[in-house]
């Protein structure tokens, strides 16, 4: 394509990204109807937000820790579970294992 002109890098002040991320984050709807409403890609409204939107809240060591424990406590339920569960299978599944066959 000889006759196409190069593209040229559009640029935009901070101003206009916090007030994208603002529209993003107070109405219901998508990125992507954002993004094309503003003439921008969905890829730079998400790196948008992710500089100038709401940070993530920050967690102490005894929260992380507490959270470690819940999650291992949750974590042996399940398996003590999953190992009845392949227990009962097993004997659900094997017809009388003692029975002679005619």
């Amino acid at each position: 394509m000889p006759n196409e002109q190069p593209r040229t890098r559009r640029t935009f002040d901070e101003a206009f990204k916090r007030d994208a991320v603002a529209l993003l984050l107070s109405g219901g709807r998508s990125a992507k109807q954002v993004a094309q409403d503003l003439g921008v890609s969905t890829w730079n409204l998400r790196d948008w937000r992710r500089l100038y939107g709401p940070t993530a809240p920050v967690r102490t060591q005894e929260q992380l820790e507490a959270e470690l424990r819940a999650l291992r406590r949750e974590n042996q339920s399940l398996r003590t579970q999953r190992d009845i569960l392949k227990k009962t299978l097993g004997i659900l599944a094997d017809p009388e294992p003692n029975a002679t066959r005619a």
